[in-house]
This record gives C-alpha cells, structure tokens and sequence, in this order.
C-alpha cells in the first residue's frame, strides 16, 4: 500500500457535536464473546474498522459467522469450544488485541492453526500472553514469540493462577478466556487495575466470575466448563478515538467541542483527569450506563495549560494516549513529565522513541530518560516539521491534532493506517472546522 502523507494546517475556533466510533477494546471482546456463546449475539455501535474486521473475519473462518444486518452485526455462536478448524491462516491484520485474546480461545480448542499479520504486528512481541497459556496447555512451534506463529489448543486445558509481572489487560483477558474451557477454576491477579471491560462482559454473557482483594492486589477467577448465552451488546464510543478531538478542542483557541456516548470506565479516562489537572475545561455530562459500562458526552472548552507530572500508577488507564498527551504538554507551559512508560516501546511502533522525535521535528524541547517521557512546553509549538509514523495510526493522529495549533503546518508521512481503528479521524475533525492539506495549500 503506498504511503499517504498528509499535513494538517493552524485552524480556527472547532465548534459543535459528534460521535466517535465504537470503542474498540470492547469492540474485539462483543465478536468473540459471540462466537463461544450459544445462539445469537447482536450488537450495535460496533467499531467498523480494520482490527475489528479483521477479527469478525477471523471468527467466521472458525465456524462463527459475522454478519451486518442493517445497522447492527450478528455473530452466530458455537459455544465454548465449539470452535472449527480453518481452512487457512488466520490474518489478523495490524491488530495486537485480537490476536492474543484470540491466542487465550484458540488455547482451548483441540486444533492446530497458523497466525499471521502485517508487517507491523510482526515485529510486537507475544512472549508475554504466550507464557501462561502455554502453562495452561497451549502449544507454540519452534521457539517463537512474534507471528507467524503455529499455535496448537487442546481441549484439556489446565486451570492456573497467575500472577501478572507487569500490567496488562491482553494477557489477563487471554487467561481468563482460556479459563472458560479449563475444569475448575482459573484465576489472575494484578498488582495494579488495568482495563476490566473482560469482567464486565464475562458477567454480561452469562459466566461465573469473582472479584476479591487480597494483599492489595485484584484477584479475577472465573470458572471453567462455561456455559456463556447470547445477548445484545450496545458499544460505547471509545475513549482512545475522543482523545484526540477532545485535545484539539483543549489548544485551539476558541473551541467548544461535545463528544456524545463516550465510555468512561475507571480503567480508560485517565487522560481525561490528566488534562483537567493541566486546566483544560473537561465537563462529563449526561452520566449513564450502557451495556454494563459507564457512559458520558463529553464537553471540552480551550484553556490555558500548565505542564504537570503523570506518575507511572496513570500508565493502565492510559497507555493509548500517551502520544497525543505529549503533543498537549507541548502547548503547556512548563515541564510535563510522563514516568512509567516501558510498555510504550513495544506498541505498533517504538511509540516512545517515535514521540519524542516527532516533537523535536516540529521545535518541541523533548526527552526521553528510560521509560520516563519530558516534553517541556513553552505555551507555543512552531511546527512544520515532517513526522515519521511508522506505520502507527496514533502516531499519525496524534501529530496532525498537534498541527491544528502550531504556528506552521505539520506533515506526517502516512495517514493510510488510520483506518485500522479510527476510519472517520479526519472527517469527524473537518466537520468541527479542522483544515488539512497538502502542497501550496500547507505551505500557506
């Protein structure tokens, strides 16, 4: 696919109302909690993007079709470890999440499959959700922790507690998915909270889960030999996708922009709380619960920003939004310091080298110490630098937001894989008053 760069120019006042898309963690987890349950699951305001289709397209080449009726998808399901045999390899595209939670449900099926992805998913480690499903019975061909990889299941899994070494809601949901078709019970504990929409929907289709403090840890159990039904699943907007409409309305001057259905669980508005202690006017209105998940519209208003430390604790409930939150701290005055930041180097790209250097491109005075992220703002950002993305969708959305408030344009060398998880990224922002372009028209 050839490359699309694309530069987004200093724009006035973004006014008005929108919806993002789905959110696409619970997104992946409505296809394959559909696909081991029994009967049919229906849901509505599912993320239609590549990761996400390339996940429906998956399930259906196991014996769970995926279909759009109208405006809602239908996902026929086979039951817990009623999954088939593909004919082919399993593509899953760019997408991280939908392979190694697929990794914890293929884990309990006595099948043997190929797993494939794009050249950028190729280069992620899986080492971390490999280790405990292989503990549970999943086995790996060759000693390999990056795709392709050949995974074999069993229908004998052994149930396990495990302990995360670091956080993270992939490899816990993997074991919890792979719990279901284990006897007994299989249990994870975290150290610290990470997302719990797996929880939340495990209880929405039917499985016996428990949730228990000891120690001041979380201890997740969930029991083995499950029965899950079909239900209907409205998704909400994702958080992740609204960060970055919600920090261009935060620095350009004058705006005033709503985000309406935005999910605010606990475990995902830590950007959110970041920019109000910034002093970004952040309002979460018309408070409700959808689905089993809390909801809101958000409202942002432009504000003058201070530059403020993120502790390493904030990482979980954010790690997606780093990017963009540094591009915000540039706009700050004075340092901003991001400490905890080691899982950032292995997302679709080095995000934390590639941040850092997309800053200084554009006149940012940046650093990065370890997994500990400095951008000192000086209230101002020049601009016209010209950004490698590395192929990563949030790279390339987080610097065109930071190109509608600088002084001069800023370029960013491919724009094709935003549709992996945002597709209406920049018409959304064109109808708040957002300007892009290229050529003679970025240059004046």
């Amino acid at each position: 696919m050839a490359a699309r760069p694309l530069a987004s120019l200093a724009s006035g006042p973004l006014k008005g109302r929108v919806r993002v898309p789905g959110d696409k963690s619970i997104s992946h987890r409505a296809l394959m909690f559909g696909a081991i349950s029994t009967g049919t699951t229906r849901l509505r305001g599912l993320l239609e993007a590549e990761d996400v289709l390339n996940t429906a397209k998956v399930l259906s080449a196991l014996g769970a079709p995926v279909t759009k009726a109208g405006g809602e998808w239908h996902v026929k399901g086979r039951g817990v470890g009623g999954l088939s045999q593909p004919d082919s390899p399993l593509d899953f595209g760019n997408s991280g999440t939908g392979t190694r939670l697929m990794l914890g449900i293929i884990a309990g099926h006595d099948m043997t499959v190929e797993i494939i992805g794009d050249a950028s998913l190729s280069r992620r480690p899986m080492g971390r959700v490999l280790g405990p499903l292989q503990q549970m019975g999943l086995e790996i061909e060759g000693a390999r922790d990056r795709l392709p990889l050949v995974a074999r299941g069993s229908s004998n899994l052994i149930p396990i507690t495990y302990e995360l070494p670091v956080p993270s809601a992939q490899v816990k949901s993997a074991v919890l998915l792979a719990g279901l078709h284990a006897p007994g019970e299989t249990s994870v504990i975290e150290k610290e909270a990470t997302r719990d929409h797996t929880e939340r929907m495990l209880r929405h289709f039917g499985a016996e889960l428990s949730v228990d403090t000891l120690d001041g840890k979380t201890k997740i159990t969930v029991k083995g030999d499950a029965e899950l039904k079909g239900c209907d699943v409205v998704i909400p907007g994702d958080p992740s996708s609204a960060a970055f409409l919600a920090a261009a309305a935060a620095l350009v001057p004058g705006s005033d922009v709503t985000i309406e259905g935005v999910l605010i669980n606990p475990t995902r508005v830590g950007f959110y709380e970041v920019l109000r202690e910034m002093g970004a006017d952040v309002s979460f209105l018309n408070e409700r619960d959808e689905g089993g998940e809390p909801v809101a519209d958000i409202r942002v208003q432009q504000a003058p920003l201070k530059g403020v430390h993120v502790a390493a604790h904030r990482a979980p409930s954010m790690i997606d939004e780093y990017p963009v939150l540094s591009v915000v701290a540039a706009f700050a005055q004075g340092e901003t310091r991001m400490d905890g930041l080691a899982e950032l180097k292995v997302k679709e790209s080095d995000r934390l080298a590639a941040t850092v250097a997309g800053l200084i491109a554009n006149g940012v005075d940046a650093a990065s110490e370890g997994d500990v992220l400095i951008v000192r703002g000086s209230g101002a950002v020049r601009g016209g630098g010209l950004v490698e993305t590395h192929l990563d969708h949030r790279m390339a959305m987080s610097f065109l937001t930071m190109g509608l408030a600088s002084k001069e344009p800023v370029t960013v060398d491919d724009v094709a894989m935003v549709a992996t998880s945002f597709p209406e990224f920049l018409s959304l922002m064109q109808s708040l008053g957002a300007r892009f372009g290229m050529g003679a028209e970025a240059r004046g």
